[in-house]
C-alpha cells in the first residue's frame, strides 16, 4: 500500500508540473467547464444534524435519505447544500436530488458498506437490455440519480470509497448474481458538476453519466488497484456537452471511455455520445488511457481530446467497436499526448467487444470516418499502432500527424499493422503502415492537420 501510494503521489506530481506548463501567459488555460455555472446555494443543513455519525461503524444511509428528503421538501430559492463534516461515514446507496450541492469537507470519508447482500438491485438500462456484466437488473450507484437537474458533487478533496475488493473478488470467483454497482451514476440528468473530491475503490465504474447533458468533472483523483477489474475512470454514456479536465485517473480499467449503448438496444435507444472534450488528465492504468466503445451502438461523434500524459498503460489511445454494434464514430480529434510506456500506442479496432446476447444484428455495422490523431509522443512503446476496419466496410479519413512513438529498446516490438483503412499520414515514425500513406483521404487529412 505504502509503495502504491507514493507513485500516486510521484504521478500527481507529473500531474500538476504538466499543468503548470500549460499556463498561457495571463495565467489561465482554456476550459470547458464553463458549460455548468459555478452554484451558490442560498442556505445548506449538516449530515449531522440528521443524525450522521462518523465513526466509521454506524451506517449512516438512513441519515442521508432524511437529509436529502428535507432538501426536496424544503426547495430553498437557489437549492441547498448538503455539508459532510469531517468523519468515517459508512453507508448504503443513496439517491440525490435537484438543486442540491454535496459538499465533503477535507477528512470527510463517504465509505460503501460492504453488505452486498443487501444492496438495492435497479433496472438495466434501456440502451443495454441487462446487466453489463450478467443478465437481468443491476445494482444501485452508491450515489445514484434519475431525471434530476443542477445537482453539484464537490469538496475540499473529501473521499468517496467504495471498497470495491468485496465486489472484485466476486467478480474474479464468478459468484455475482447481478451487475457489479458505480460509485457515482446519474441518469438523464442535465447541469452536473463533480469536482475536488477524491474517488477511490469502486466496485466498477468510477463515474457514469448516462442520458445526460451539460455535464462538469474537473479536478478529481479517482484511484483503484492495477489489477481491480473494471474500475473505468469517468464513463460518458450516450451523453452530450460533457467536459472532463484537470484530473489524475490512475485504476484498473480505460481512465476516460465514451460509450453510447449495446449493439440492438443501443440501436433501438438510439441516443448519441457528443460533444465530449477530455482535456489534461494524467494516470495510469493497464487498458487505455483514453477510449471510445466499445459500446457505440447509438453512436459518437464531435469528441476533442488534448493534452494527455499516460503513464505504464496498455494502450494510449483505444477506439474499439464491432460487427453488430451499428453506429457511427466521426469527427474525433486527439492531440498533444504523451505516452510513457505501452503495450501499444494506438489501437482502432473493429472487433473488439462482446454481444449482449443472441439477438444481435450481425450486419449491423458501424461506420468510422473522420479520426484526426495528432501531436503524439511516446517512450518504450512495444507497437506503435493497430488498425483494423471491418471487412466490407472501411475505417475511413484516419489522418495522423506528427506521431512519434520511440520502441521499447531490447524488446520484441512489432511494426504498424493495418487493414480495411484508408486515411493520410505527416510526420509518423516508426513509418506507418502503407495503407495510410497511398489512398484517397490524404486530401482531407491535410486539411486537419
Amino acid at each position: 500500500m505504502r509503495i502504491q501510494y507514493h507513485k500516486a503521489m510521484y504521478f500527481m506530481l507529473l500531474f500538476l508540473l504538466a499543468l503548470v506548463a500549460l499556463v498561457q501567459g495571463d495565467g489561465s488555460w482554456e476550459t470547458c467547464a464553463d458549460i455548468v455555472p459555478v452554484q451558490r446555494r442560498g442556505a445548506w443543513i449538516s449530515l449531522k444534524s440528521f443524525g450522521g455519525v462518523g465513526d466509521g461503524t454506524t451506517v449512516n444511509t438512513a441519515a442521508f435519505a432524511r437529509a436529502i428528503a428535507r432538501i426536496e421538501r424544503r426547495k430553498a430559492r437557489g437549492g441547498m447544500l448538503l455539508y459532510v463534516p469531517p468523519g468515517v461515514y459508512l453507508t448504503g446507496p443513496f439517491n440525490l436530488t435537484s438543486h442540491m450541492t454535496l459538499y465533503l469537507a477535507r477528512g470527510a470519508v463517504i465509505k460503501a458498506t460492504q453488505d452486498t447482500w443487501n444492496w438495492p438491485l435497479i433496472d438495466p438500462l434501456p440502451s443495454y437490455g441487462r446487466g453489463r456484466e450478467l443478465p437481468g437488473g443491476r445494482y444501485m450507484s452508491l450515489l445514484h440519480g434519475n431525471g434530476l437537474e443542477d445537482v453539484v458533487i464537490t469538496g475540499s478533496n473529501g473521499t468517496i470509497d467504495g471498497q470495491g475488493e468485496v465486489w472484485w473478488n466476486m467478480w474474479r470467483q464468478r459468484s455475482l448474481p447481478f451487475t457489479r454497482p458505480h460509485l457515482v451514476e446519474l441518469m438523464y440528468s442535465s447541469d452536473v458538476l463533480i469536482s475536488n473530491i477524491v474517488f477511490k475503490n469502486s466496485p466498477f465504474w468510477n463515474i457514469h453519466p448516462v442520458y445526460s447533458s451539460n455535464v462538469v468533472v474537473k479536478g478529481v483523483t479517482i484511484l483503484a488497484p492495477y489489477d481491480s477489474p473494471n474500475t473505468d475512470g469517468v464513463d460518458p454514456d450516450s451523453s452530450s456537452n460533457v467536459c472532463i479536465e484537470d484530473s489524475y485517473i490512475s485504476t484498473g480499467d480505460d481512465m476516460v471511455a465514451v460509450k453510447s449503448g449495446w449493439d440492438e438496444y443501443g440501436i433501438s435507444f438510439g441516443r448519441p455520445s457528443s460533444d465530449i472534450t477530455v482535456r489534461r488528465i494524467t494516470g495510469s492504468n493497464p487498458f487505455a488511457g483514453f477510449a471510445i466503445g466499445s459500446e457505440t451502438s447509438g453512436g459518437v461523434e464531435n469528441v476533442l481530446v488534448e493534452n494527455l500524459n499516460l503513464f505504464k498503460t496498455g494502450i494510449g489511445i483505444h477506439i474499439k467497436t464491432n460487427a453488430g454494434r451499428g453506429g457511427y464514430i466521426r469527427n474525433v480529434t486527439i492531440s498533444d499526448v504523451n505516452i510513457y510506456g505501452s503495450r501499444k500506442g494506438l489501437v482502432i479496432s473493429g472487433n473488439v467487444g462482446d454481444h449482449p446476447d443472441e439477438n444481435f444484428n450481425p450486419n449491423a455495422l458501424p461506420v468510422v470516418d473522420g479520426l484526426t490523431v495528432k501531436n503524439v509522443w511516446g517512450v518504450d512503446v512495444l507497437q506503435p499502432g493497430l488498425i483494423r476496419g471491418i471487412k466490407g466496410l472501411p475505417f475511413t479519413r484516419i489522418c495522423l500527424s506528427n506521431v512519434k512513438l520511440n520502441l521499447a529498446p531490447g524488446k520484441d516490438t512489432q511494426p504498424w499493422s493495418c487493414q480495411d483503412v484508408s486515411g493520410g499520414s505527416l510526420e509518423v515514425q516508426p513509418s506507418p503502415c502503407t495503407e495510410l500513406t497511398t489512398t484517397s483521404d490524404t486530401g482531407f487529412c491535410t486539411s486537419s492537420f
